[in-house]
């Protein structure tokens, strides 16, 4: 812990001087009432507000009695004067004194004095707008319905029979039995535009959720610097409770009454923590042994629980358990010898020693029975106790152990975490399961180690393993006791003063008793009820110098009020089974001991009032413990006495007390330690003085006698200085505990001071412990002090001399005035004089009011004390404001004119203090930050509360005054945004008044202002104007605030960001929660103190977070990024920051601001979470604005703003798009925190913008109060975050209402984008640009249908769309094509919904677009040819697409075709019905691709089918290219998604060819064959079949110039991504003329560059596609049956891979055992197969190229591309074998073409021709010959050389291992000359290939030998030496040539040229 610091604050009273300080202040700091300057200012200068009361009370209110007008004034009742009863917790009055002495303790008895705003708690002050309350506002929310959320069952398809395509039949009979949605009443009719867009407007209005921000998550806790805890009503400290219930005790014999007594001790601090409790367990029979003794026996002694209080606590706390019993002869150990050997049970064998033992105690107690002595004693170890929470079912070996269980383990343990104290895990006392222990085991007391020492010692060897005691012989006891948390409220409890403490229901129960606590360490908390006890423990007595009998001493101690022995007062507690209060009490008696020492503790209950005769009296007495004749039972030996003040005053701990004869010649016989537990005595001598002087002072008692100082009116000037200069050396916790006392005395002295001409100093504590300050560094007790405790002092507090002094009396020349003069309650002696209640005021008035003096002192202060009242500022302000208020009360002024109610002097100052203040956080913001960052705030406060009590105008002008001081700074060199975030908070905290909204004028026409406003039109109200800002001044300055941070060429940091956009929010969130203003007329009129901030958002349009992407933080139009720069912004650390993580300054202002004009808008970029909720106050502002109002706005607006609105309502609806259940499940399982909130915290710490105890009192706030127990959560930085989780796994229940919530806030945020469409619609008619801005009306509309939208949302998008395209038809059927297309796109997919309501409204849609389209022109083409291909496209690419939705969808539209009455003789039905059909054909090839969802493959096939049906629509074959691409691009095949596209811009070209023959166009698909000769396969169709001219044909986006550019550009996309570098050259070939035409040189220059970049990489390590055959083989494939292709696989996919994928994926469909795989190449015999099974052949093939083509194909490239023939070998013998010896080797080769050349558009292509070699033995050996030479060759040749690589094929063709290999082949094939002429030509070509070998071999060795370092030559000898051998033995085989050419030369003719055997398959 920190100590605690005390700040001294002196205010001198120069009361001469005041006027001219206030002068000169005022032209220092320029005065309050600006200049009267008019005109456009610019946003950094603040406009001078209008003189607010002036105006309310010279118009009067512009609108009628009701809710407005309430919203107008403030109310009558805004101060509330609450006198809080002081709660009593015990049944009788604390004291009950005589009324001085009552009227001293006022403090303690008089009720809390509470002023407070009645309508503060609509102010985020005091109510948090937090998760909780979020909450609350969303119970009731209806769910919405989300297609989204809909079950996955509900998904299922449909499977139809199979139908040829073009089966018209079938498909009318499909369709015309399934059953249509319902129809919308009304579609058909035909309404004016006007009562349309009327009804519509209505049915969006209704139901609607009037709370848009309580659907939107809290304000961001963080930033509200407005937030305060409500002050904690001040109350005595408790610390954590245990309960200990002693249940019984029993010795092995029963003889006599045994006494106990319980209390904790801490053995670390040594030192004693609780008071005596003292019990009674004793039979009946026993306790009568004592009767004659204890003669009555009051109930409160009868206690047997006790309830102890641990502040501290720790593992080193014990319960030491003590027991007496009555005085007898003999010391300790003898008397407990009876109980160590005896039992009852024994008692044949003891009888007699039992018996005499009994009568023997019989006797002692009859005589001795009010002496006690020690006996025995044992301990608890707490935290045995309490530790064992962690085991279930723990119990202690030592101790017998019976546990109760209360609640469940899991909430315990909850429990535990949640109450356990900072510092100790173990030790939390609050928690605990309850055990009953029974103690066996106690050790007997030694006489001469009674002390506190002593025990300490014993307790320190108690925790040790190898325990002395444990070693000693125990006294055996059964004591049964319970330990438990105490419970919050027992009943039948007394306190420690023995007052019944509520609930005690019955006074005849046996009590509880609060044990007095003594905490371990200082304890800070004030005393706030009476409690005066005082503790004597007597210590030690050494009378072993005193003759005679003096040995068996017991000291009596009485409290005396006298000298007389009767005047001994009853005040001391009673101990067990006695009296309540007692007159005298004893220690007990150790046996013969001359030097004693004692463990006693006696408590008495002393009076109030103590007086010099108050003392202790102590007796020592001999006690006779045997009858003797002629001698007294007990016989004094010595006295000693001591004064109660004296011992108060002092706290003299150990106090050596004379006696009245001295003993042992005046040395320290008896040490005796006296402790108060006081809320009346300080004990500490400085504190003492002070209050006694004050004392002094208020009696006016002069001549006074203070110890040996006389006090006079002389000197008591200088004694109270010095007393205060004294408080200085005064315990701090002593301070603490009087606290309320010494402020009350203090802040007396400052508005009644004596007559001192110099100073008075002025004391206040302010504690430095972290728990004990709030957010705003304000000390707690003081805020609670001047919340409850503070009153003005009224004048009967001070004599009527003093009372009426003058601000600028001199000293008055006689302070001698007459005595009865003066009036006192508390003095009932003095004469009092009766006054009236006006007297009384006029008394008040008369005397100087708290607030002015502190107002002026401040003003007027320097130096030291100015600096020191700056540092507690805070304090001054609450004490002046509460003074402030209660005085209005006093004199009943709050009904005046606030003008009136304070004197002009004062105001003045308070001008003079705000500006004096502005300028201090100015210029010391960069050096003070933390001083700065509370005077700031506490200045902030100070503003909010005077506009409650003071001229609203005034303190406008305060604000502006502030904000002139504060918007300049002396430091440009400083980083300034640290001065916004100043004004930011200080702005956020006047706004957050209760009346915020009351501080606006609401205009009056005929007042100047109106007529102003009405002369430029509705736009200022929506603009930051002057006159906007004078008139809504509050609301202005924040606005302008946002606006200035937000500007993105300003310096605004992510953290300034943040601040303003929270402040709005929190401000909106709180409009929304008051119910003042729910009514929607007032709601309206709030709004208009939002207007600006429509505009402000959409000028920051570019800044804010792109919602429509996916990836992670990226700002809208990002385009302006370089390549290099990161265009996220959340990854980069702006310039500044890097510049003060370098040290060096900041730049000012924009000058050097940022290198790259670029960059700049890294910094301003807004995060995602900013955004978001930016957006959602603009959406605020939109939907409570008057309509009408933003309708006039919006007719003002340029067609550029416009769009702009029209952008912002777009980004809008992404960004508040539902994002699923399931989302928020995943989001839920993410751990959490906001990355941008990290890096606004990184830039504050780093520039400086926040101080380090900001920081911590953040942490702390963030931290659980009770250590690190609870989970942190962590948020990812999505957009669909939420603040209200504070552990990581919600219940289902809660993730269900958050969806439920995220639904409702989707489906708001879309309507009010709709109604300002709808406005928007309205007021374009009349624009000149009307198409191009309705076009963005409908772009916006079809964003919206695109995402995820509840069904309520989307039946008024539709309402709104239909009517739309029934006023402006022309915008969709003669402009832009792409809003026919994405239109239709959709309504269709819509179609599909699985919710009826959608679908009905789409169909309606859909149907009558179809009927506009044909009523404009006679036929509908074009929504033909869109619908059309919108469902191509939607089939293709849509993975949930439910096909049975769509059909029914189709059967409405022909229902309503079929009930269109007034259509029906047209030719639209049967059209109607023609398009129908034919979508619904395309549905059924859906439902064949759904099944083959899993099968890519075969999906590819089936795309390439459709596609392939549409060879006459060149617009649909387009789109299902297209969609095929789409698939390719999803699984990263990027050449055939490359090849798609190629394929369509080929088709493109094709027609764009048709329309006109333009030079630089490619003239059809010719051109596109160097790219892929597939492409041919896309030239058109003749002129006869199709004409590009016809309405509808060709009419998508991409049969254009720049559709075609597009195209290309995608295909050199994905060709790059592909690594087919080569290909995107001959794409840019086709793409290049076409911008050369158009003089295009920026994409010339791009193309160039890419073409460069793809050059380079050509070189590139590249791996393109591996190639298997599969065949597949039985009937269960179907249409595949007895087919072969060839796939394309990834490179790298080795053959196990690819029969594994295929092998599971059929396996699941057709089931595991039938499934099997051909493991060999060789042809299949179909009859040997079984027919119930699935085959699959699966071989890996290479590509195959002739000889010629080779000298085509040189690179990588080109023998991976284009490849359309494949090769695979099979090994064979003639017997059947695959593999035999050399000579009977064959190899089968089969050659594979396919239809398509690889890459193509899918990446299986069917295998049309097939063809096999077989080559013979001898050909064989001569391939394999072959290989190797090519690869030595290749070896030997590489460059660089790689020496390891020769080295290993040189070892596999000389090596002795391998000899055998090329030598055996030789052998076998060339020692004989072959018999068959026609391999006469073979041999010698297999000797060639020997000859070429060996040659290779030599080079390789060569070269070998000159790689090679010293260390392998041995190595390379030894492949020479088996190179050599090799060679020999090959060398007579080689050079038979010449015989073979002599000998077979007559037969070369007639050989074949080729023996190999082929079959061809064609």
């Amino acid at each position: 812990f920190d100590y605690l610091t005390k700040s001294c604050i002196s205010l001198s009273l120069f009361r001469t001087v005041a006027a001219e300080v206030r002068k000169q202040v005022s032209r220092d700091y320029g005065s309050p009432q600006l200049s009267k300057k008019r005109g456009g200012l610019p946003l950094t200068e603040v406009v001078e507000p209008v003189d607010y009361e002036e105006y309310v009370s010279s118009h009067a209110p512009a609108v009628e009695l009701g809710p407005l007008r309430q919203l107008m004034e403030f109310p009558q009742d805004d101060l509330e004067l609450l006198p809080m009863e002081k709660e009593c917790t015990t049944l009788e009055p604390p004291l009950s004194l005589d009324p001085r002495v009552r009227d001293a303790l006022a403090v303690y008895t008089d009720d809390w004095l509470v002023i407070q705003r009645k309508y503060q708690r609509y102010s985020t002050t005091y109510t948090p707008l937090n998760s909780e309350r979020q909450r609350e506002r969303q119970r009731g929310l209806v769910k919405q319905t989300f297609e989204l959320d809909e079950d996955d069952s509900k998904r299922r398809s449909v499977s139809l029979d199979e139908t040829p395509r073009g089966s018209w039949a079938s498909s009318i009979f499909d369709l015309k039995n399934s059953s249509p949605d319902a129809l919308l009443p009304s579609v058909l009719e035909r309404t004016a535009a006007e009562d349309m867009d009327h009804r519509n407007t209505e049915a969006r209005l209704q139901g609607r959720h009037s709370d848009l921000m309580g659907l939107y998550p809290p304000p961001d806790e963080d930033e509200a610097v407005e937030r305060c805890s409500a002050p904690e009503v001040p109350k005595e400290h408790c610390g954590q409770r245990i309960m200990v219930k002693c249940l019984s005790l029993k010795f092995e014999i029963e003889i006599e009454p045994i006494f106990g007594t319980l209390a904790l001790y801490d053995i670390k601090e040594k030192k004693k923590i609780s008071e005596n409790f003292y019990f009674d367990l004793n039979s009946d029979q026993m306790k009568g042994l004592l009767k004659p003794h204890t003669p009555h026996i009051a109930i409160s002694t009868l206690a047997r629980s006790a309830i102890f209080s641990i502040t501290y606590p720790s593992a080193d706390i014990f319960l030491v358990i003590k027991l007496e019993k009555v005085l007898q002869q003999g010391d300790i150990g003898d008397c407990c010898e009876p109980y160590m050997v005896m039992k009852e049970s024994d008692s044949s064998k003891h009888k007699e020693k039992l018996e005499k033992v009994r009568l023997q105690a019989e006797q002692a107690c009859s005589r001795l029975g009010q002496f006690r002595m020690p006996f025995a004693w044992t301990a608890i170890h707490l935290i045995n106790i309490v530790s064992s929470v962690g085991g279930l079912d723990r119990s202690d070996p030592d101790s017998d152990s019976e546990r109760k269980s209360h609640g469940t383990w899991n909430e315990r343990k909850k429990k535990a975490f949640e109450r356990m104290s900072v510092g100790d895990d173990m030790c939390n006392f609050a928690t605990f399961r309850p055990a009953t222990l029974t103690v066996t085991n106690f050790f007997k007391q030694e006489g001469d180690r009674l002390s506190d020492e002593d025990l300490y010692k014993f307790l320190a060897d108690m925790r040790r393993p190898s325990s002395v005691l444990r070693r000693l012989r125990p006294v055996t006891a059964h004591l049964k006791i319970d330990i438990s948390p105490a419970p919050d409220l027992p009943h039948y409890c007394l306190s420690p003063e023995l007052l019944h403490i509520k609930p005690y229901p019955d006074l005849r129960v046996r009590p509880t008793k609060e044990v007095q606590e003594f905490p371990a360490r200082c304890v800070y908390t004030p005393h706030t009820t009476y409690r005066n006890l005082l503790y004597v423990y007597p210590q030690s007595l050494n009378f072993s110098s005193r003759q005679g009998s003096v040995r068996n001493i017991a000291v009596k101690v009485q409290f005396m009020a006298g000298e007389d022995p009767s005047q001994a007062l009853p005040v001391i507690f009673g101990k067990s089974s006695c009296a309540e209060f007692m007159k005298e009490a004893y220690t007990p008696v150790i046996y013969h001991n001359k030097s004693p020492e004692f463990y006693e503790e006696m408590k008495m209950k002393i009076p109030a009032n103590l007086t010099d005769n108050h003392h202790l009296l102590f007796t020592f007495y001999h006690i006779s413990c045997q009858p003797k004749q002629n001698t007294p039972l007990e016989t004094p030996v010595g006295y000693t006495v001591s004064t109660l003040l004296h011992l108060l005053d002092d706290i003299l701990w150990q106090v050596q007390l004379p006696g009245m004869k001295w003993v042992d010649n005046h040395k320290g016989v008896f040490n005796v330690e006296v402790t108060a537990a006081s809320s009346v005595h300080t004990q500490d001598p400085h504190l003492d003085k002070f209050f006694t002087l004050v004392y002094v002072l208020e009696e006016y008692s002069f001549p006074f006698r203070l110890k040996d100082v006389i006090i006079t009116e002389a000197n008591m000037e200088g004694e109270l200085k010095a007393s205060m200069a004294a408080l200085r050396g005064a315990l701090l916790d002593t301070c603490v505990r009087f606290l309320h006392q010494l402020l009350n005395k203090l802040i007396q002295l400052i508005v009644y001071p004596p007559v001192i001409a110099a100073q008075i100093e002025f004391y206040i504590m302010h504690k430095n412990l972290e728990g004990n300050l709030d957010q705003h560094g304000r000390n707690n007790l003081l805020v609670s002090y001047i919340h409850y405790c503070f009153r003005l002092p009224t004048s009967y507090e001070m004599p009527m001399q003093y009372a009426t002094l003058s601000r600028a009396t001199a000293r008055p020349s006689s302070l001698h005035l007459s005595r009865s003069k003066s009036i006192s309650n508390s003095n009932p002696d003095l004469a009092s004089t009766p006054v009236s209640p006006d007297e009384e005021v006029q008394r008040i008035i008369g005397s100087k009011l708290l607030h002015e003096e502190l107002a002026l002192q401040w003003v007027v202060s320097t130096s030291t004390v100015r600096e020191a009242a700056l540092q507690q500022a805070w304090f001054f302000f609450q004490l002046m404001t509460k003074s402030m208020a209660h005085h209005l009360f006093l004199t009943s002024k709050l009904d005046s004119p606030r003008r009136q109610r304070f004197p002009d002097r004062f105001v003045d100052d308070i001008a003079a203090l705000v500006c004096a203040i502005s300028a201090d956080i100015a210029s010391r913001y960069h050096k003070d930050v933390e001083l700065v960052e509370r005077l700031n705030t506490s200045l902030a406060f100070f503003l909010n509360d005077l506009l409650s009590l003071m001229d609203r105008g005034f303190v406008f002008n305060l604000i502006r005054s502030y904000y002139k001081q504060v918007s300049f700074t002396p430091f440009p060199s400083q980083n300034p945004s640290s001065l916004n975030a100043l004004r930011m908070d200080f702005t956020r905290i006047v706004c957050s008044h209760e009346h915020y909204v009351c501080s606006w004028i609401l205009l009056k026409s005929g007042s100047a202002f109106s007529s102003m406003v009405q002369d430029q039109g509705v736009a200022t109200m929506f603009e930051l104007s002057v006159p906007f800002r004078q008139q809504h001044f509050l609301s202005g300055l924040l606005l302008t605030e946002l606006s200035l941070i937000l500007d993105p060429d300003g310096e605004g940091f992510f953290f300034l960001h943040k601040k303003a956009i929270s402040a709005v929010h929190s401000l909106l969130c709180s409009h929304d929660a008051d119910p003042r203003y729910s009514d929607p007329q007032v709601r309206a009129h709030v709004a208009q103190l939002y207007l600006p901030l429509i505009p402000i958002v959409m000028e920051t349009l570019h800044q804010l977070h792109d919602f429509s992407d996916s990836s992670p933080a990226r700002v809208r139009h990002a385009s302006a990024h370089t390549d290099d720069a990161d265009p996220d912004g959340s990854n980069t650390i702006s310039q500044s920051v890097a510049m003060a993580i370098a040290g060096s300054p900041l730049p000012h202002a924009k000058a050097n601001a940022f290198a790259l004009p670029t960059a700049g808008r890294q910094s301003s970029s807004l995060s995602a979470e900013c955004s978001r909720t930016l957006l959602v106050c603009f959406l605020w502002v939109l939907k409570n604005a008057d309509a009408a109002l933003l309708e006039r706005w919006v007719s003002d607006l340029s067609v550029l703003q416009i769009n702009r609105l029209l952008d912002l309502l777009h980004l809008c609806v992404s960004c508040f798009e539902y994002k699923g259940k399931k989302t928020l499940e995943r989001i839920n399982s993410l751990t959490f925190k906001k990355s941008q909130d990290m890096k606004a915290r990184l830039e504050e710490a780093i520039l400086g913008t926040i101080g380090a105890r900001q920081e911590m009192v953040r942490r702390c706030r963030e931290r659980s109060p009770y250590g690190s127990q609870e989970n942190v959560r962590w948020r990812k930085n999505v957009t669909h975050w939420r603040q209200n989780a504070d552990r990581v796994d919600k219940s289902k229940a809660e993730v269900e209402q958050e969806s439920v919530v995220d639904g409702n806030l989707a489906t708001e945020a879309s309507l009010i984008v709709l109604d300002t469409l709808e406005i928007i619609v309205k007021t374009v008619v009349a624009s000149e640009l009307k198409e191009s801005l309705l076009g963005g009306v409908l772009r916006v509309l079809l964003h919206s249908m695109a995402g995820n939208q509840s069904a309520l949302f989307l039946q008024h998008c539709f309402t709104t769309q239909r009517a739309l395209v029934f006023k402006f038809p022309e915008m969709l059927f003669e402009e832009d094509t792409e809003l026919c297309a994405d239109l239709c796109l959709r309504l269709l997919r819509h179609c599909s919904s699985s919710v009826g309501s959608v679908r009905s409204h789409a169909s309606a849609s859909l149907y009558l677009l179809m009927r506009q389209n044909f009523e404009i022109g006679n036929n509908f083409a074009r929504v033909k040819m869109q619908v059309t291909m919108s469902l191509s496209s939607l089939v293709g690419t849509s993975q949930n697409f439910n096909e049975e939705h769509l059909r029914r969808s189709l059967k409405t539209i022909l229902t309503y075709a079929e009930e269109d009455l007034e259509l029906r003789d047209t030719p639209f039905p049967e059209q109607v019905q023609d398009l129908v059909f034919n979508l619904h054909m395309i549905l059924t090839d859906t439902v064949k691709m759904k099944e083959h969802q899993q099968d890519p493959e075969m999906l590819i096939d089936l795309m390439y089918r459709i596609a392939k049906g549409y060879q006459n629509s060149p617009d649909l074959r387009l789109t299902w290219l297209q969609n095929m691409a789409g698939k390719h691009s999803e699984r990263g095949n990027h050449a055939e998604a490359a090849h798609c596209l190629v394929h369509s811009a080929a088709l493109v070209a094709e027609y764009l060819n048709m329309l006109e023959d333009c030079r630089y166009l490619p003239i059809g698909c010719v051109t596109f064959q160097h790219v892929s000769s597939n492409v041919l396969e896309e030239s058109a169709v003749s002129d006869d079949v199709l004409s590009p001219e016809e309405e509808g044909i060709c009419a998508g986006k991409y049969f254009s110039e720049s559709g075609l550019v597009g195209l290309l550009e995608q295909a050199a996309a994905s060709f790059n991504m592909a690594a087919m570098y080569e290909a995107i050259n001959e794409v840019y070939k086709i793409l290049l003329p076409i911008h050369e035409a158009n003089r295009d040189f920026k994409k010339l220059a791009t193309v160039h560059g890419k073409l460069h970049d793809a050059f380079n990489k050509v070189y590139n390590q590249r791996m393109f596609g591996t190639y298997f055959r599969v065949g597949f083989y039985g009937c269960r494939f179907g249409d595949l049956d007895e087919q072969e292709f060839v796939y394309k696989e990834p490179s790298i996919t080795k053959l196990a891979e690819i029969s594994h994928r295929l092998e599971e994926f059929y396996s699941e469909r057709f089931g595991d055992e039938v499934v099997e795989i051909i493991k060999d190449s060789n042809p299949v015999d179909k009859h040997k197969l079984d027919a119930n099974k699935a085959y699959l052949q699966i071989t890996y093939v290479e590509p195959h190229f002739d000889t010629y083509e080779l000298k085509e194909r040189i690179t990588y490239f080109d023998k991976n591309y284009n490849l359309r023939t494949f090769m695979y070998c099979t090994p064979f013998t003639l017997d059947g074998r695959a593999h035999g010896d050399l000579c009977e080797q064959y190899k089968r080769k089969t050659i594979l073409t396919t239809s398509h050349a690889f890459p193509y558009i899918k990446t299986r292509i069917n295998v049309i021709h097939k063809e096999e070699i077989i080559l013979v033995p001898m050909e064989v050996a001569i391939e394999d010959m072959q290989k190797k030479t090519q690869e030595l060759a290749f070896a030997t040749n590489q460059d660089p050389a790689d020496s390891k690589m020769l080295q290993m094929v040189l070892q596999g063709c000389v090596g002795t291992t391998v000899n055998q290999g090329p030598l055996e082949v030789a052998q076998v094939f060339l020692s004989d000359i072959p018999n068959d002429p026609k391999l006469f030509r073979h041999h010698n070509k297999l000797r060639l290939c020997f000859k070429d070998f060996t040659k290779r071999c030599e080079d390789a060795l060569r070269k070998n030998k000159a790689l090679i370092g010293p260390d392998q030559k041995e190595y390379h000898k030894e492949l020479e030496r088996n190179y050599n051998k090799l060679k020999d033995a090959l060398g007579p085989l080689i050079n038979q040539l010449k015989i073979l050419y002599r000998f077979a030369s007559f037969s070369l003719r007639n050989s074949y040229s080729r023996s190999s055997l082929r079959r061809v398959d064609c």
